[in-house]
């Protein structure tokens, strides 16, 4: 028996009753913000991950990096982005690599948005596009399959192509070539959509399900969205909806033409969140055929809040058209990440914050259906499935010198206990910053002066208390400071001061389907 996995059975006894170290199915949305599942107060219809959530566990406090490639390095090696050696991974192991040695097969579908490929990290099956973004209906030039180049059909497995279903396609061919069943070893089986990622587009039939939903606007969804998290738990009363965001124009000051194109691009995000949890229920339903549902630990997360970037370009073809290209802005993107303020890029919360859904019959030890606030963050998976599988952290794979392993365990949470978090949670982002220490956060936009939050009264960042609190603010900064120049590696101008005043955001409203900021 393995060593660690012995005195893992010691520390946690409920690891003796497993026959095996579970399968994990880790899968990560794209472009998806804090309420856009039901379970997290959305009025999209995402049943699949609503019962995942019933039977499962969520957290309200589970953070990524506020930008798609920084959040994948993340997840992968348990460490910050540029510790990791930022795209090229020159730094870190990844997940497949790490549970391949403790007897995993490690399988990959979807986007990928690093340097090299999967299958030159630990992957034993890869496909998927290694862009940040593509066409929905056609690709791009990027797809591969086990590291060769894959041309795009016009039909796949009996239907137009679409990305989201090939993307789940080729994660069940992996399962099925795999011979999964209760006797097989275990697996790891990562998927990264696109959607819900711009470009905005999807089949007309599910467009339609959403037809009027949004006519009520930003606002309306806003107000129906929080007093869900309220009902449900997820939100707690002392933490108020932010404001509507001054570069935010009231939806009642719109004309009628504007609202209508506003709500019909709404309607598609929707239907690209309902076409993936569409396409989650098909692995759930494999799982289950296979007998392997149960021993299955299901992870689902986010890699950033909502886009608030305009980039709409013909605007006037229908978004099942390949050729059309929407996106929505930080008018919809604040709607995503509701309660919070701010979006993709930011560390503010509505930057940073994700969906974390738990699921795994045999291994959860939370009530069915409950909420955890502990804090959480994408730099815990690593160490997470280093506990479940009782595999070795490396220090050299090949000529990579790995360095220490940032993330925590979550398995505490996972078994209804309280865990010793992270002292330091550190956030970056081009010229964002953040760090978070217990329910004390500073906070810069844009090199804006640091904000400080004390998120245990005040979670969507209301009320300013850094010019009462100087110290703490210097003391906090200097922590910040010291994790970016020496654990990161940052040189310089990413450690330029902060400027002495809160830089106001700015987002061009353009309507004209022209690039906007």
């Amino acid at each position: 028996m393995n060593i660690l996995r012995a005195l893992l059975m010691l520390t946690y006894p409920f690891f003796s009753s497993l026959a095996k170290s579970p399968n994990i199915v880790l899968l990560m949305a794209d472009d998806l913000g804090f309420s856009d599942l039901g379970c997290y107060g959305s009025e999209i219809q995402t049943p699949n991950l609503d019962q995942l959530a019933w039977n499962g566990l969520r957290f309200s406090q589970f953070y990524n990096t506020a930008k798609c490639h920084s959040s994948r390095v993340s997840l992968l090696t348990g460490l910050y982005c540029d510790q990791a050696g930022s795209a090229s991974l020159r730094r870190g192991a990844t997940i497949a690599e790490v549970l391949k040695s403790a007897g995993y097969s490690t399988w990959m579908s979807g986007k990928w948005h690093l340097d090299k490929q999967p299958t030159d990290f630990g992957f034993q099956r890869y496909w998927g596009h290694l862009s940040g973004a593509c066409n929905f209906f056609t690709g791009d030039n990027s797809f591969r399959l086990d590291g060769k180049e894959w041309k795009i059909p016009e039909i796949l497995n009996g239907r137009s192509f679409y990305t989201t279903h090939a993307i789940t396609d080729f994660a069940l061919d992996f399962i099925r070539e795999g011979k999964i069943s209760e006797n097989s070893d275990p697996f790891l089986l990562y998927i990264a959509f696109n959607a819900p990622h711009y470009p905005l587009q999807a089949p007309e039939s599910t467009v339609k399900k959403y037809n009027r939903i949004y006519d009520v606007g930003w606002d309306e969804v806003r107000k129906k969205r929080y007093a869900k998290q309220l009902a449900s738990g997820l939100i707690s009363p002392k933490f108020k909806l932010s404001p509507r965001a001054n570069h935010i124009p009231a939806w009642n000051s719109l004309n009628e033409s504007e609202k209508e194109w506003e709500a019909d691009r709404m309607e598609v995000f929707a239907a690209m969140v309902d076409i993936m949890d569409e396409n989650i229920g098909r692995i759930i339903e494999v799982l289950k055929k296979r007998k392997v549902f149960d021993d299955t630990l299901f992870l689902f997360c986010s890699d950033n809040g909502g886009c608030p970037f305009e980039r709409t370009t013909g605007r006037n073809l229908k978004p099942w058209n390949p050729n059309s290209y929407w996106t929505y802005d930080a008018s919809w993107a604040q709607a995503s990440n509701t309660p919070f303020r701010f979006y993709k890029q930011n560390q503010h919360e509505g930057g940073i914050s994700s969906p974390l859904i738990v699921h795994w019959p045999k291994g959860l030890k939370a009530t069915p259906g409950s909420i955890t606030h502990q804090p959480g963050h994408l730099i815990d998976f690593m160490a997470t499935f280093i506990d479940l599988s009782g595999a070795k952290y490396p220090k050299k794979i090949n000529d990579r010198f790995i360095d220490p392993l940032e993330g925590k365990s979550l398995v505490p949470v996972f078994l209804d206990r309280e865990r010793k978090g992270h002292e330091n949670l550190y956030f970056h982002f081009g010229s964002d910053r953040a760090l978070r220490q217990g329910r004390w956060k500073i906070v810069s936009a844009k090199g804006g002066r640091w904000e400080l939050y004390d998120l245990e009264n005040d979670r969507t960042e209301l009320t300013d208390l850094s010019e009462k609190n100087p110290k703490r603010v210097e003391m906090m900064s200097r922590i910040w400071f010291d994790i970016a120049k020496n654990k990161e590696r940052l040189r310089g101008k990413a450690l330029q001061p902060v400027k002495d005043k809160i830089k106001k955001l700015s987002f061009r409203k353009d309507t004209s389907g022209q690039l906007g900021k």
